[in-house]
């Protein structure tokens, strides 16, 4: 049996399969503290990680880890939620709690090797796999393998930088298409309308987000806003069709470049659906992808829920 590791940024998650298929013979989850560092995080999976290796005969360990990594070396490059993470050696650390051989991807390189394995891109050639959440990540799976071994970041669709004078590395598809980027960009719109208690229908859209949340607009989520976007506020609507042209210009680029079969997308703000997320994506797709390649990929939500990086973990042990 193979042991698979999910380490993010708010969740951490351990399951034991076989590798063949989306399976797990047993998953155990964990909240992860911020404040208590990477630290606390190794405690979680030495205790959770004994516990499954003492009921099932692991061989093998696989990781998809939140964050840049350098797989040939085994080394966490960094972290961009938990502090500690700097150039630590996590495949040594594991090889020596529980002394088997391990394999390190990200987490996004994991997720795309689960979906094209198991999940809607199961039975293509070229997969490419987005995630939209708290971030913007992506991975592309070739034949059933990952390409770009050895390389410090592959397939980053969130850090492209749209537009030719976008020259603020802070600026990218991550930071507009993201929920975070989302909730930013509603915060914005917010503070510069000259009152929320006006006549005109922005105002009245405007006092409507504000009362969602006690604390106002600092305190909207993504969720908050593609609710009031699908309940009819047009200030809401404009901000979520921003993001989405955003997303859709830059999963268009990837496209033109690597012409997967199916791009599939997941992640917490995905969940909006197909009305409020998916049908507005593809159509920003279309608008921008290379007319050659218009009819060439399907774009599908992803299939295999909050276990897809354990899946993803468990299957690079069989690369």
């Amino acid at each position: 049996m193979r042991l698979g590791i999910e380490i993010g940024g708010t969740k951490l998650q351990l399951g034991v399969g076989g590798g063949q298929q989306a399976k797990l013979a047993a998953l155990r989850r964990a909240d992860i503290d911020a404040a208590a560092g990477a630290e606390g995080i190794l405690r979680q999976i030495a205790h959770l990680g004994g516990e499954l290796t003492s009921q099932f005969d692991i061989s093998h360990v696989g990781v998809g880890f939140g964050g840049p990594v350098d797989p040939d070396l085994g080394e966490v490059i960094t972290s961009h939620q938990i502090t500690g993470w700097d150039h630590f050696k996590l495949a040594a650390w594991l090889d020596r709690q529980f002394h088997v051989p391990v394999t390190l991807a990200n987490d996004c390189d994991a997720a795309a090797l689960a979906e094209a394995s198991f999940g809607a891109g199961r039975g293509r050639k070229s997969v490419f796999y987005v995630t939209v959440g708290t971030g913007v990540g992506g991975g592309l799976v070739q034949d059933g393998r990952l390409p770009g071994a050895g390389r410090p970041a592959v397939s980053e669709i969130g850090h492209l930088r749209p537009g030719l004078d976008c020259r603020n590395a802070g600026q990218t598809v991550e930071s507009l298409a993201s929920g975070r980027g989302i909730e930013a960009a509603m915060r914005r719109q917010l503070a510069t309308l000259p009152t929320p208690h006006g006549a005109s229908h922005l105002a009245a859209d405007a006092s409507e987000l504000l009362g969602l949340r006690p604390g106002g607009g600092e305190q909207l989520t993504a969720r908050d806003i593609g609710q009031a976007a699908a309940d009819g506020n047009a200030l809401a609507a404009g901000v979520l069709a921003e993001a989405l042209r955003t997303l859709g210009w830059a999963i268009a680029q990837v496209i033109t470049l690597t012409a997967p079969e199916v791009v599939v997308v997941g992640g917490g703000v995905s969940l909006m659906g197909e009305e409020l997320f998916f049908a507005p994506l593809r159509r920003e797709v279309a608008t921008y992808v290379f007319p050659p390649l218009a009819d060439s990929y399907q774009l599908a939500p992803a299939g295999l829920g909050e276990e897809t990086v354990v899946f993803g973990a468990i299957a690079l042990t069989n690369l």
